[in-house]
């Protein structure tokens, strides 16, 4: 196998143990359930440079539905990370102006970076929209 690949893309996913595939397609290397983040061993891809940079961005992003082994993955399996949880204590932000306020709510549903999800601010009760912008913390508007 004579491999020709400039940066540190392909020398991170090879030095990860990524398994060359057989075909053009990026597949799984094993069954990865809903949910589960993707690390470069989890995943085959073909010996070119434009598929070592195609699973470099798979690398880290979660499975939005079970893959099984040896199926093609796509962007479209994948999702961003969680950072809430459905039924998790977040941090409700919420800022206008100079105004800035912050409370404790519960998740309502599940989200990643820039999601808009509902949360239930727990001293009113009051449903409102957020966007997550960290980990357990969401920003009203």
């Amino acid at each position: 196998m004579n491999m020709k690949f400039s940066g540190l893309i392909a020398t991170a996913i090879l030095a990860a143990g990524y398994s060359p595939a057989a075909g053009e397609e990026i597949v799984a290397a094993r069954n990865i359930r809903a949910g589960e983040t993707l690390l470069a061993s989890d995943i085959e891809t073909p010996d070119s440079e434009s598929g070592l940079r195609q699973a470099a961005t798979f690398i880290g992003r979660e499975a939005a539905h079970s893959i099984y082994r040896g199926q093609p993955i796509n962007a479209a399996d994948l999702r961003a990370p969680t950072l809430v949880d459905r039924n998790a204590i977040v941090r409700m932000e919420f800022s206008k102006g100079a105004l800035a306020m912050a409370t404790q709510g519960r998740a309502l549903d599940q989200g990643g970076l820039g999601d808009r999800i509902r949360v239930m601010n727990m001293a009113s009760k009051r449903i409102v929209s957020a966007i997550v912008v960290a980990t357990n913390t969401v920003r009203s508007e």
